[in-house]
């Protein structure tokens, strides 16, 4: 048993390895969510404790209530929850409204938003005061897409996000006096597999010149912000989302 656990869905790859590996460097036993990458999910508890850290890799789509609930069970087996990173999530292929099935709406929605919420539900549960916890911090994974609304690309995903802004404010508020902070980041063009997931090649190179900074982040300058918010440098923030975009949002 330890005193800090942190959960990490999607935790195998992009951002949410990137904050993996930061949390457990600051001293987090680090729970890595994965969906069915078990090779990536244990690389990254690799790379944890090859920095003197302490992860598990635990398997769950976070689409099934019943998943998240196992996952947080096993969790709980580790020691108290201190952190959620709510970072799964998945984008589709480019395709303008009138051309998506339910299917593909269902799906998404249900890892994007539902999964999120139910992951935020369990750790209030064991985080707020009133519930005997101690308090902690939940970071939500928006995108700039929330803001932009990703026209002719996916304004389904950029809808999912915008739940992820407005769970960020709400839940924030709803319990900021139970001991919780709850915030989100709000990445840009960031270099990661999940542009693949747009049927669209080079598309990160494509929008350099759209970006003020005139370059794509990285997973591990989305992390320094994760971890900052996770952290006490960050104690009287909540329900405020952090643009991580090079100016773009």
């Amino acid at each position: 048993m330890t005193d800090k656990i942190a959960i990490v869905t999607g935790g195998s790859r992009g951002i949410g390895r990137a904050a993996a590996l930061k949390l457990g460097a600051a001293g987090y036993t680090v729970v890595v969510n994965y969906a069915a990458n078990a090779a990536a999910a244990d690389g990254a508890v690799d790379a944890i404790a090859a920095q003197g850290g302490k992860a598990v890799a635990i398997r769950g789509d976070v689409a099934k209530e019943a998943d998240i609930l196992a996952l947080f069970a096993a969790a709980d087996k580790l020691g108290p929850l201190k952190v959620l990173v709510n970072n799964a999530g998945i984008m589709d292929r480019q395709s303008r409204l009138d051309e998506m099935s339910a299917g593909r709406l269902t799906r998404l929605f249900d890892i994007n938003i539902l999964g999120a919420f139910l992951c935020a539900r369990e750790a209030v549960k064991r985080m707020s005061r009133k519930h005997g916890g101690s308090g902690g911090s939940i970071v939500n994974l928006g995108s700039a897409a929330s803001v932009l609304g990703a026209p002719g690309l996916g304004v389904e995903y950029a809808a999912s996000k915008g739940a992820m802004d407005v769970l960020t404010i709400g839940l924030g508020r709803e319990v900021a006096a139970e001991g919780i902070r709850v915030n989100a980041v709000r990445p840009g063009i960031i270099d990661t597999e999940i542009h693949d997931s747009s049927g669209i090649p080079g598309r990160v190179k494509m929008m350099r010149e759209h970006i003020p900074m005139k370059r794509e982040g990285t997973a591990d300058e989305v992390a320094d912000a994760i971890l900052w918010l996770c952290s006490d440098q960050s104690s009287y923030v909540t329900g405020s989302i952090i643009p991580v975009a090079g100016g773009r949002c």
